[in-house]
This record gives structure tokens, sequence and C-alpha cells, in this order.
């Protein structure tokens, strides 16, 4: 009877962490979230306040949707127009990760 109590147990518990896993969130997404969607909007669309105030061009912006990766990471390292540079805020890794998760709004 024991055994079997710990064996629900443990099969509880894996299906819990299994769970979680699926839920979690790329480390570009929840860059994007707590770095870029103030002004970029949670679709890339720059539909959020600070973005229709700053005149932010959203993903579908023809000039935006022609950057390359590359342009988009220097964009986002040295900073491009009103925004300002996060090369001192943001490892290389995260800038690449947070750029890799806003291109996928091109789709």
């Amino acid at each position: 009877m024991t055994k079997t109590i710990r064996i629900f147990v443990t099969l509880a518990a894996v299906l819990s962490l299994a769970g979680a896993v699926g839920f979690a969130q790329s480390s570009g997404e929840a860059l994007y979230k707590s770095k870029c969607l103030m002004c970029h909007g949670a679709a890339g669309l720059a539909d959020s306040g600070a973005g229709k105030a700053m005149k932010v061009k959203p993903v579908t912006d023809p000039e935006v949707s022609k950057l390359t990766e590359a342009q988009m990471i220097d964009a986002v390292h040295n900073g491009m127009g009103k925004m300002q540079p996060y090369k001192d805020k943001l490892t290389d890794a995260q800038i690449k990760d947070a750029v890799t998760y806003f291109r996928t709004f091109l789709k």
C-alpha cells in the first residue's frame, strides 16, 4: 500500500514538472516581454501607448520587415531612431534571442 502511494506521488510530481516545462517561455520571449513589449507591442505592431506616442514602426512596415536579422541585432545593440542602445544592458546572446523572437512576428 505504501509503495503504491509513493508511486502515485512520484508520478504526480513528474507530471507536474513536465507540465511546467511545457509552458515555460523561451528566453527571447521573456526578454522581449520585459524590455521591448512596452514600445513594440505584444505582437510587434507598435500598438502600445508608448509605441504610438513615439511613432514606432510596426513589424509589418516594409522598412522593418526588410531588415535582416543582423541589421535588427545591430539596431538593438547600438540603438535606432528613438530606441536607446541595449549593448550595456543585455548580452549579445540576449539581444539575439530577443530579435529572434521579434522576427517570429514577420511570419
